[in-house]
């Protein structure tokens, strides 16, 4: 796949995550305040530990990712190579 796209799809998918968070952090007083009128708790925040596993799982997931598009890179400049090959033969 051409480098820009890859950026491009990168850099979208950042600029998601960063709407998404955007748009929960404006909406959050509004939320709890629907959720006190309704009488529901509000949960508890997440402790160290299960912040560092989640944060480790996003990490894996996404080492995960870009070692699958590494070898698909890797697969078509292989491919390329023996195409060049076989055609100077």
């Amino acid at each position: 796949m051409n480098k820009h796209f890859e950026d491009t799809r990168y850099y979208l998918k950042r600029a998601g995550e960063h709407a998404t968070a955007g748009i929960k952090e404006e909406l959050e007083p509004v939320i709890d305040r629907v959720n006190e009128l309704r009488g529901i708790e509000q949960e508890p925040e997440p402790s160290r530990v299960e912040q560092l596993q989640a944060d480790l799982k996003e990490i894996e997931e996404r080492a995960e990712g870009e070692a699958r598009e590494r070898i698909v890179e890797a697969r078509e400049k292989v491919a390329a190579y023996r195409d060049r090959e076989t055609q100077s033969a």
